[in-house]
């Protein structure tokens, strides 16, 4: 497979030089495969579908093809995914995919075990370390921590914004040891990623450090993602005739968005054969791209704090993947979008609760009611010209081409649970009475001492600690 840059087509990469460095220091662009090869219709309609690792190893092939064997990369993805991503229905006509079954409790776990494994393949021979510099608005950080820590020849160094990430989720990242160590940087995520960004354009760092990146921004973090839509459409593609005793529904995802690199995972699948019709791109107050679907106008801003922290970002880096990918019609004809702000994600969650009996997460929450809003009513008002104001929450006035599937109740919905809800207890008490059960795997790391740097909003602050440092 070749890997070109969303900034310049002539950039001809393998795999393993996308993975390594990351991103292009030269134009700053984030690369991209030239193709996305599609999987046979024979595996596509399997019943009972494929495992999840078969899907996932089906999906990987192509994309590494002539780089990593096929029983190395066998053993990537058996190492990398000890556990599997749930589908839970919420009604006859909605599901809930879970993706916190991983060490970390949140979907980042998928991308950055394989992530860190195929970097730690490739680095085998080398004889320095790779160092990884990585951004996080909450999860990111502690699941790139978790799947490095101690992987040999890997160096991690984890930047986030200084208290605003939640209990849980900074104690994940300001206790590991070894090889992975926090900077907690007194500014906001969007600060902590112009650090990272910086940082890779800068050429006396480089030539002192073999310097990679483990966001949404590497590809290697990206292709994994789209593993599991891939596995929850087939899932969903199988049992809803069962549940809503429609022939043949279509299948929406809504994607709870902060970077985009989730959704563009979501993106990727759906060109390999998975069979989703379309997406909803949800997402807080930071909605820089529903602005975007709304106006055609991307104004990337600064980011605010919310209740989903982890979608705290005003400048996704994803972006620049889904506008190589797509035109500005075709992503309004494939995206419905829709936000909401604090009062809105509370009154979610405690929503979502009292009418199922699920106890949903700040992030999940949003595209709960982006569903609900969707499927009831506000596609249907949408379509007969009533317009909704994209400056206030909900949905986002843009008709993708499958409204009338939704309006005419042939549709049902993967909405994507990102992390466990425990990892927001104090939210999740405030709006439905009493915290979620925290899992064991949370509960140990609470007790760890708190080991984080601080670190000025700085580049040359953040150069100066990197030369002294790694």
């Amino acid at each position: 497979m070749i890997y070109t840059d969303t900034r310049d087509s002539s950039v001809k990469v393998n795999f393993e030089t996308a993975v390594m460095n990351g991103m292009n220091s030269k134009t700053g662009g984030l690369y991209i495969p030239t193709s996305f090869p599609k999987l046979s219709e024979s595996f596509i309609n399997k019943n009972p579908e494929p495992s999840f690792r078969d899907i996932a190893f089906n999906m990987a092939k192509p994309y590494v093809e002539g780089e990593i064997p096929d029983e190395d990369l066998m053993q990537i993805i058996q190492d990398a995914y000890p556990f599997t991503p749930k589908v839970v229905p919420l009604d006859n006509n909605s599901y809930i995919l879970e993706l916190f079954h991983g060490p970390t409790c949140a979907f980042k776990d998928f991308g950055a075990r394989f992530m860190a494994r195929v970097m730690s393949y490739f680095n085998r021979n080398g004889k320095d370390a790779l160092h990884i510099l990585v951004a996080t608005s909450g999860d990111t950080g502690s699941a790139v921590g978790s799947a490095f820590h101690n992987v040999p020849g890997l160096d991690v160094t984890i930047l986030y914004p200084e208290g605003k990430i939640s209990k849980i989720q900074e104690k994940q990242l300001s206790t590991f040891t070894g090889n992975v160590r926090a900077l907690k940087v007194k500014g906001t995520f969007d600060d902590c990623q112009r650090l990272v960004k910086t940082a890779f354009t800068d050429d006396e760092l480089r030539s002192k450090f073999r310097l990679s990146s483990a966001n949404s921004i590497n590809i290697s973090r990206l292709l994994p993602q789209s593993f599991y839509y891939m596995y929850s459409s087939l899932v969903v593609k199988n049992r809803a005739p069962l549940d809503t005793k429609l022939e043949a529904p279509s299948i929406i995802t809504i994607v709870p968005s902060g970077n985009f690199g989730n959704l563009t995972s979501g993106l990727i699948a759906r060109e390999m054969g998975a069979p989703i019709k379309g997406f909803v791109a949800a997402t807080n107050t930071n909605r820089t791209i529903p602005d975007w679907i709304a106006t055609g106008e991307y104004n990337a801003r600064p980011s605010v704090e919310t209740y989903a922290n982890a979608m705290d970002v005003g400048a996704p880096s994803n972006y620049e993947r889904i506008k190589a990918m797509y035109t500005y019609e075709q992503v309004k004809e494939l995206f419905a979008s829709y936000w909401l702000d604090n009062d809105g994600i509370k009154d979610a969650i405690q929503a979502c609760n009292e009418k199922t009996g699920y106890i949903i997460d700040p992030h999940g929450a949003i595209g709960y009611k982006a569903w609900v809003d969707i499927k009831n009513g506000e596609m249907s008002s949408l379509a007969s010209g009533i317009y909704h104001d994209f400056k206030k929450p909900g949905l986002t006035p843009n008709l993708p081409s499958w409204k009338d599937e939704v309006i005419n109740h042939n549709a049902v919905g993967i909405i994507l649970e990102t992390a466990h809800p425990a990892k927001f207890g104090g939210i999740v008490q405030d709006a439905i009475g009493r915290e979620s059960p925290i899992p064991e795997r949370l509960q140990e790391v609470m007790n760890l001492p708190d080991r984080a740097i601080p670190m000025e909003n700085s580049y040359e602050s953040f150069k100066d600690w990197l030369i002294n440092n790694l």
